[in-house]
């Protein structure tokens, strides 16, 4: 960076903060994680300037054939992945891309089935703040209060009497498997469109760990980092019938030209994706998440429904320690250990100083963490919280992450 240190010194710095941050801190915040050196150099390639609205072969502006190369690559990467008939690899970031869906297959006003935001759901799965909440007639479905995971006969009842337009799966904050086939058998039985949002879990799906919904929903979107490891971005995947729609919805509908650096960058992590190291990390990921699941339950906190079959977790610290997921987040951070504050299902508190923090295990698994690892990631954490008034015993704490954190690299920072 030897250009930007001479041009512009205070975002150098910035940017070193910022390594140091990361080298010396443990991130366990379910939706980031740390992409590879190729993946960072695609980012910050010279294809930033280039403009191509519309698509590969059908462009509003000339000089796009080797641009054209580039996104064709990332399609035909994407659709091997994850066995999808039809990929735009366009969409800006995960609400854009949803939009999109949204548009493609409703018009204002139509129902949808969607999880519930204070339940492990997601903004644009019907926030009332959000357009989905603001366009749609959004429908919520629940977790059971006695096991806390997604009622799937409880789902069927809610959809045979509201009959929505469409049924949207997918979260942002749960730790269980969701039953694909169950929600298309549902869909089927009302003539609704199926929508899966794997923002979270795409890695995991294309590593062959968890179940996809590509072979049973119309279709099926996802953002490029979390556990796929990419850069920010997103996709949609869609049966070939959707493709002219949804292609429409996201170009002229939600967005003008595509950012050609991060489609690039996209086609590396589906090439690295499909690499059988990865699978290895994707099954690390899990492991190392039951792994930390086991650990915070033997220090006493309570797992949102006992436990995790992805790469994330609930833990109930107001009900476990009397501690708030507020403090929690800000006593880690001054450790160096980033989670966030999360509501919990039916969480009596409010979703600013919620009862709950959301737990993951992507970017410590990327830095080469074993099962081993998280008894004292976990230890790390449970110091942390107990001792949330002590600026003495926190700063104790971020000398010991520190110490441990280091002998980690992160890719991409020497």
């Amino acid at each position: 960076m030897k250009n930007l240190k001479q041009q512009d010194p205070k975002i150098y710095e910035i940017i070193k903060r910022e390594e140091k941050r990361q080298k010396e801190g443990l991130e366990l915040i379910a939706s980031e994680n740390y992409v590879t050196p190729a993946v960072l150099e695609a980012m910050g390639s010279i294809l930033t300037n280039k403009y191509s609205e519309g698509y590969p072969g059908k462009r509003y502006y000339g000089g796009n054939e080797v641009i054209d190369q580039a996104e064709n690559l990332a399609i035909d990467r994407a659709k091997k992945l994850f066995g999808a008939e039809h990929v735009n690899v366009q969409p800006l970031s995960g609400s854009p891309a949803n939009l999109a869906v949204y548009m493609a297959l409703l018009k204002p006003g139509d129902k949808v089935l969607g999880f519930s935001l204070d339940q492990g759901g997601h903004l644009s799965h019907g926030h009332p703040l959000n357009f989905s909440g603001l366009l749609y007639t959004i429908i919520p479905y629940f977790v059971d209060k006695k096991t806390e995971e997604i009622d799937m006969d409880e789902v069927e009842r809610i959809a045979l009497k509201e009959k929505p337009k469409m049924i949207l799966a997918g979260f942002s904050a749960y730790s269980r498997s969701m039953d694909w086939k169950r929600f298309k058998q549902i869909a089927d039985k009302i003539g609704a469109f199926t929508f899966a949002d794997i923002a979270h879990i795409a890695g995991l799906i294309a590593g062959g760990q968890i179940d996809s919904p590509v072979p049973y929903f119309d279709v099926v979107s996802t953002t490029t980092h979390k556990t796929l490891r990419g850069p920010r971005g997103a996709m949609i995947m869609s049966k070939a019938q959707f493709a002219q729609a949804i292609n429409r919805a996201v170009f002229p509908g939600v967005q003008g030209g595509p950012h050609d650096h991060i489609n690039a960058a996209k086609a590396v992590a589906f090439g690295e994706a499909l690499k059988p190291s990865f699978k290895t990390y994707t099954a690390q990921i899990i492991k190392n998440a039951k792994s930390l699941s086991d650990a915070l339950q033997k220090r006493g906190y309570r797992i949102v429904s006992g436990g995790t079959d992805n790469h994330l977790m609930l833990v109930d610290v107001f009900g476990s320690k009397g501690v708030t997921g507020k403090e929690a987040e800000h006593a880690l951070e001054i450790a160096q250990i980033s989670i966030n504050k999360n509501m919990i299902p039916f969480d009596p508190r409010k979703p600013m100083d919620p009862s709950g923090i959301r737990v993951g295990t992507p970017a410590l698994t990327t830095r080469g963490m074993k099962e081993k690892h998280m008894e004292t990631v976990a230890e790390f954490i449970d110091r942390g919280i107990k001792n949330k008034d002590s600026e003495t015993e926190l700063k104790n704490l971020r000398k010991d992450v520190k110490d441990f954190a280091i002998k980690f690299p992160v890719p991409g920072i020497k």
